[in-house]
């Protein structure tokens, strides 16, 4: 259930929601006298995608890193609800559990597919050992499963033996995230999914993310600075400048009518392209 179903238009909760799937409270970083991003909180439904959107340097890189437990924050706290139904402080675990949540209920998909990829081994390896790092053993049934999603992905399985440095950049894309989303992950952090591609494979990525999204009913954060990605695959909007958060609510109702100046220039801008 999205946000927009559980509260009311002043945001207070009706009652009717599930408990969120992740909280954040408060976020803030700094790096030195630099600051990353700065009093951000929201929450996060099952189901839901949440787009953050903002110029380089606004902060969303850095309050992506911070919620998917890469990256400490100096203020703040990052609550998930495990597949347990426990309620878990991010930063209150061992760094051992983060990266087991990381492994397993989360998907990180990367804006240089070679940094979510292992490019020295086959695309079957890659997918193959998210499985095994969430409990998979049996080699015939991983390889089996590693070739499904390469299908899934639009990939030939005839590429299964094939190391992701004979792929291309688009397909690297795609083989990283069948390697995120072969376990069934609850939440998906996207950083730039699109950004290092070319327009024509980013619109077939595009198509092809969306479908995923809504066929396996995933929550996910979306880090972009293209507007049309944010509206054809958020729910919900946050607009970033200078590390915080200027202006958020329905992504269609941001868009098509922008109340801050900064987020009226980034759409002004978009139009006038």
């Amino acid at each position: 259930m999205t946000e927009a179903a559980a509260c009311g238009i002043d945001g207070v909760d009706t009652g009717l929601a599930d408990p969120p799937l992740l909280v954040a409270d408060g976020v803030t970083r700094w790096y030195g006298h630099r600051l990353g991003c700065r009093d951000v909180s929201f929450r996060l439904w099952p189901g839901e995608v949440l787009g953050i959107v903002g110029e380089s340097g606004s902060g969303k890189t850095t309050l992506l890193d911070c919620l998917s437990g890469r990256l400490t924050p100096s203020d703040g706290t990052v609550t998930y609800r495990t597949a347990g139904g426990e309620t878990v402080d991010i930063f209150s675990r061992p760094e051992a559990e983060r990266r087991l949540l990381q492994r397993t209920e989360w998907g990180i998909v990367r804006q240089n597919p070679r940094d979510g990829l292992r490019m020295g081994v086959s695309a079957g390896a890659n997918i193959g050992e998210r499985l095994m790092a969430a409990g998979g053993r049996h080699y015939g049934r991983i390889r089996a499963l590693a070739g499904e999603w390469l299908e899934r992905v639009e990939i030939d399985h005839d590429r299964l033996d094939d190391r992701p440095t004979t792929f291309s950049g688009g397909m690297q894309q795609r083989l990283q995230i069948a390697r995120n989303l072969v376990t069934h992950p609850r939440l998906v952090f996207m950083d730039e999914p699109t950004g290092s591609l070319d327009v024509s494979v980013q619109a077939r990525l595009l198509d092809l993310l969306r479908g995923l999204v809504a066929r396996f009913g995933l929550a996910a954060v979306i880090v972009t600075h293209d507007l049309a990605v944010a509206r054809l695959l958020a729910h919900r909007l946050m607009v970033m400048q200078q590390g915080a958060v200027v202006e958020s609510g329905l992504t269609d109702q941001v868009l098509d009518d922008p109340q801050h100046p900064y987020t009226q220039l980034l759409v002004s801008s978009v139009l006038q392209a």
